[in-house]
Parts: C-alpha cells; sequence; structure tokens
C-alpha cells in the first residue's frame, strides 16, 4: 500500500498548488474555448479546401490568358496553404487540436465542389473568385466571436480577409469590362 501511495506522488507533482500530471501539458497561457476552436476550425477547413480546388483549377485551365491565370492560381494557392498553416499553428498555440484530414475538409468545408475535367480561363476565374468569396464569408462570419474570445486570432483574420479579398478583385477583374462601357 505504501509503494501505491509512492507511485501516485511520482506520477503526479503539485506546481503552484495545481495537481499536473505527465499527460497534462506542460504548457501554459491561454486555451481557446470550444467555441474558438470550432471557428478556426471552420476557417482551416475552407483554406484547405482552397488550395486543394486552387491545384485543381491549376491543372486544368485552358484557353486565353492561361499562362497569368495558371500563375495567379499558384499564388493564391500558396497563400491558401501559408494561412492554412498559421491557423492550424495558432489553434495548436491555444491548445486546441486542428483537423485537416481529407474526410473532414470534405465533409465541413463550405466551398462548392470544383468540377471535373478542362475549364476555361473565363470559368476558372469566375469559380475561383466565388470561392475566394467563400472563404472570406466563413471568416467575416466568424469573426465577431473570434475577436471577442481571441482579439490576437481576429488579427490573424484580418490579415487572410485583406489577402483574400485583394485576391478575388484581382481574380475578378480578368473577366470585367470598364464601368460604364
Amino acid at each position: 500500500m505504501a509503494e501505491t501511495k509512492t507511485t501516485k506522488k511520482t506520477a503526479a507533482t503539485t506546481k503552484g498548488g495545481a495537481k499536473t500530471t505527465r499527460r497534462q501539458n506542460a504548457e501554459k497561457g491561454f486555451t481557446a474555448s470550444p467555441d474558438l476552436a470550432a471557428n478556426l476550425q471552420a476557417v482551416l477547413v475552407d483554406l484547405l479546401e482552397l488550395a486543394t480546388q486552387g491545384k485543381q483549377a491549376h491543372w486544368n485551365v485552358v484557353g486565353r490568358n492561361f499562362r497569368d491565370t495558371h500563375r495567379q492560381l499558384d499564388e493564391i494557392i500558396d497563400d491558401a496553404r501559408t494561412f492554412s498553416d498559421t491557423v492550424a499553428e495558432r489553434m495548436r498555440a491555444l491548445h486546441a487540436v486542428p483537423d485537416g484530414r481529407s474526410v473532414t475538409v470534405s465533409a465541413t468545408t463550405t466551398l462548392p465542389e470544383f468540377p471535373t475535367g478542362e475549364v476555361s480561363t473565363s470559368e476558372t476565374i469566375d469559380l475561383i473568385t466565388a470561392r475566394l468569396e467563400a472563404v472570406v464569408s466563413t471568416m467575416r462570419d466568424v469573426h465577431d466571436d473570434v475577436d471577442e474570445a481571441d482579439p490576437t486570432s481576429a488579427d490573424i483574420l484580418h490579415a487572410v480577409i485583406e489577402r483574400l479579398e485583394q485576391f478575388a478583385w484581382m481574380v475578378s477583374a480578368e473577366n470585367r469590362s470598364p464601368a460604364g462601357r
């Protein structure tokens, strides 16, 4: 019986009056609420899906301005991947667990499915613009709740929104005509 108590004391230590075990995180600080984690997860899956759909478009775009569209898609893909990593790492910093598995992404993204096969440059422009706007919409939908729970995470959303809205403007301009003409 005395050995059992000794073993338990070794496995559990007291730090600052709080009992911890080896199974608990050693880090301290702010921890995401379930709602904050869910909101960041929603942003994460849309960013991951944007990168995947961007690559699908990149491989299968054909037509006028192919080269420019192909290159612009690479920029969007690179930024979406970087942003998804930033969001996932923020989640980990807040002791939340990101889920970027393909089954999770496909089941929870707000982005519509991208068409199969070759897609014309003009259609690709419209499809990618819609997807950029969908990701921004997800971020704007969760923004106020994220900002209330964690302004630092909201700052990340601000930077991502700014860049994706810029992409949406630049991409959509490809199919526009001057106003009033």
